[in-house]
């Protein structure tokens, strides 16, 4: 039986993994949970996977938590930083799911691997603000980074038995959001209500106006050319409006190998917990006769930037793809506040990325140094210039 840790367990991939666990519970235990202030779905958790230790955001959250539960018979209560990193780094944990939106999942992420835990991760901000750092520390400590992201995964389990070095590209899909075929002066009415309705894919806040805005697959060209070891420029894009193939890796000789699957999060999650095995799943099954068509696109430069900031950071390298989002997090936030407009989101990271002189990879302490700087700028010129 595997024992589990789970990062951000209130959020759509902590609530997916559960759910696995739900359905396999011969396979994993869950021995840790960490969330941020949704305490009363937290407790709803508690009383049912019986976790040792938990951790919320704040001590406010922790003092919460405790009135609903019963603290004498319940997990131990941690908060803050130095609880999720306990969290991660619990020795009676096999495998850490690291799920935390932002760059917040930084540092519980590399506590699990300085313990030597199996990773699956599906907090992209890790290996796009501090990548090599992270990839450094993987190999040093010989631990196992699995994939969470359905096209990470999709990749991931494309190369399985294959060379890296047939691997002439990378080909992830998106869903093109629900903003795709919207004309360019249309996108500046877009509200937050309108970005939070996916086409396809039930996920947290943050993360579905990613989607909307393609920020989303900016970061995940950072992310693959991390975990993938190519450069960005041989890793590219396809609308692919269906969500079916989750991704594509070209090979030198030209042939090409897809994953296909219905869009659930469920999948990706499972195959990381018990890789390299495969856990049959209540999901609806592909039915490509269904479907009837699979279609292909290039993505809009023009109708959607975030794209282009997402190869520029990547091809900077060294701090700037930090710096990129940790701007993004705060035009995001804003937006969802309505004190940014749609369009704004792309143009502030824009300008606090043109602000900052990028540095090699050196340390943590840089990279957390740069984060606050970078949400310290776009704050500054949100106020300024930016707010609605």
């Amino acid at each position: 039986m595997k024992r589990l840790a789970i990062l951000g367990s209130t959020g759509s991939i902590g609530q997916s993994t559960l759910s696995v666990v739900t359905e396999h519970t011969e396979e994993f235990r869950v021995v840790a949970l960490a969330a941020g202030q949704n305490v009363e779905l937290l407790a709803e958790q508690i009383r049912r996977f019986r976790p040792v230790v938990v951790s919320v955001k704040d001590q406010t959250a922790a003092a919460r938590l405790k009135a609903v539960i019963n603290a004498g018979n319940g997990p131990e209560i941690l908060w803050g930083p130095e609880g999720a990193r306990a969290v991660a780094s619990l020795p009676e944990a096999d495998l850490v799911l690291s799920a935390m939106v932002g760059a917040v999942g930084l540092e519980p992420t590399l506590a699990a691997i300085e313990a030597g835990k199996t990773v699956a991760l599906a907090n992209k901000e890790t290996l796009v603000a501090a990548g090599p750092l992270v990839m450094e520390r993987v190999q040093a400590k010989g631990v196992a980074l699995i994939p969470v992201d359905s096209e990470h995964s999709a990749i991931f389990q494309a190369l399985q038995g294959q060379r890296r070095e047939d691997v002439k590209k990378l080909w992830l899909t998106a869903s093109g959001g629900p903003f795709r075929s919207w004309p360019l002066p249309k996108l500046k009415t877009v509200t937050p209500a309108q970005a939070l309705k996916h086409p396809n894919w039930a996920m947290g806040a943050k993360i579905t106006v990613d989607s909307a805005t393609m920020m989303n697959k900016a970061l995940e060209v950072i992310e693959a050319s991390v975990l993938f070891g190519l450069p960005a420029d041989n890793i590219e894009i396809y609308i692919h409006p269906q969500s079916i193939i989750h991704s594509l890796v070209e090979f030198v000789d030209g042939s090409w190998l897809a994953q296909l699957g219905v869009p659930d999060m469920r999948l990706p999650i499972a195959y990381a917990l018990t890789y390299p095995r495969r856990l049959p799943l209540n999901c609806h099954p592909l039915d490509l006769g269904q479907i009837a068509q699979l279609t292909f696109e290039p993505p809009d430069f023009d109708r959607f930037p975030s794209l282009r900031l997402g190869y520029e950071a990547a091809r900077i390298g060294g701090t700037m793809p930090a710096v990129l989002n940790a701007a993004n997090e705060v035009a995001v936030a804003a937006f969802l506040d309505h004190r940014l407009d749609f369009l704004g989101i792309s143009r502030l990271v824009q300008e606090t990325m043109a602000a900052h002189q990028a540095e090699p990879l050196a340390s943590l302490e840089q990279v957390l140094a740069v984060n606050r700087w970078a949400r310290k700028h776009a704050a500054a010129l949100l106020a300024e210039r930016f707010a609605v």
